[in-house]
């Protein structure tokens, strides 16, 4: 059963591209897929990560502060710039502007962590930088948003505030504390929870395609093209700025594969919460975590052939 999983969960960039294929040529199969079942879908994927996680995850903060600490402020700036800085020179209309800010504003996605082991970066890191910058999220989410975004359209970031929080800490929280209650309970239940969080964002993106496949259709290029430019700008400036301060090769792959990789599924869902007179902005959600995929699974196949000499 543990293999089978784990071979569930390699093939997952095909599982996503392929039911967002089906939703977009036959949007039927995948409109009952609304509001109510993204979030709760994602809120379990969020329960799943914290079922995977003990304290002592978080006193793996403590001994390695420097390296978390870049990693943390790259995730926070590099991203969220880069975001703003794509929508500004590809003059992206108002939607699809609100949506990859958005994206660039959410934290690091869990598939950060398998791509970070097939690239022989540091796998403890890339858990305890998605993990805080997941914590954290229901702060810098919504002020990068509203700052960033605020030109675009009104940004309701207390709002945004709230549903970030309901999404990462309160799920998260819960796992850590079954986990620690619980241990046997939370054994047999969170070896599923890397499954559920690729059934959850695959089922969201198929469920945001099918409601967005008319406004992803008119503007399906550029929409790649900003998807494929930010996500690039992420992995490109998160790697150089650590090589630039001196990390080791382990880390700056780590902190790369964190900042350029984010949690896309999270973006969609408030986008369809609070952007629900814009398609294109949860559209772009969905189109992060395909380019992301992507783009991280071939630096991954690069990375793998060259182990890092520190």
């Amino acid at each position: 059963m543990i293999r089978f999983l784990n071979w569930f969960n390699n093939l997952y960039p095909v599982w996503l591209v392929t039911l967002a294929v089906i939703a977009f040529f036959r949007p039927q199969t995948m409109l009952w897929f609304d509001k109510p079942w993204i979030f709760w879908s994602l809120a379990a994927s969020m329960l799943g990560m914290g079922l995977t996680l003990s304290l002592d995850d978080f006193k793996a903060i403590g001994r390695m502060p420097g390296s978390v600490a870049l990693g943390f402020a790259a995730q926070y700036t590099i991203m969220p710039l880069s975001g703003w800085l794509v929508a500004t020179v590809l003059k992206l209309e108002p939607g699809l502007a609100v949506g990859i800010i958005l994206v660039a504003s959410c934290p690091g996605g869990m598939a950060s962590n398998m791509i970070s082991y097939l690239a022989k970066a540091n796998v403890a890191l890339s858990v305890v930088l998605t993990l805080a910058s997941t914590m954290l999220a229901f702060f810098f989410t919504p002020m990068w948003t509203s700052t960033l975004a605020g030109k675009y359209v009104p940004v309701d970031a207390w709002g945004l505030c709230l549903s970030a929080f309901q999404l990462t800490i309160a799920p998260v929280v819960l796992g850590v504390l079954i986990r620690w209650k619980l241990p046997r309970t939370a054994d047999r239940i969170g070896a599923c929870g890397p499954t559920i969080a690729v059934l959850a964002f695959t089922l969201v993106s198929g469920g945001i395609v099918a409601a967005s496949a008319e406004a992803i259709a008119s503007n399906f290029g550029r929409l790649a093209i900003a998807a494929f430019t930010l996500h690039v700008l992420g992995f490109g400036v998160g790697y150089v700025v650590s090589k630039v301060l001196r990390y080791p090769e382990s880390v700056a792959r780590t902190v790369s594969i964190e900042v350029g990789m984010q949690n896309g599924g999270m973006a969609a869902s408030l986008a369809r919460e609070h952007f629900s007179a814009m398609p294109l902005a949860a559209a772009a959600g969905v189109f992060s975590g395909v380019m992301q995929n992507i783009i991280g699974g071939l630096m991954a196949a690069w990375w793998k052939r060259r182990p890092p000499s520190a």
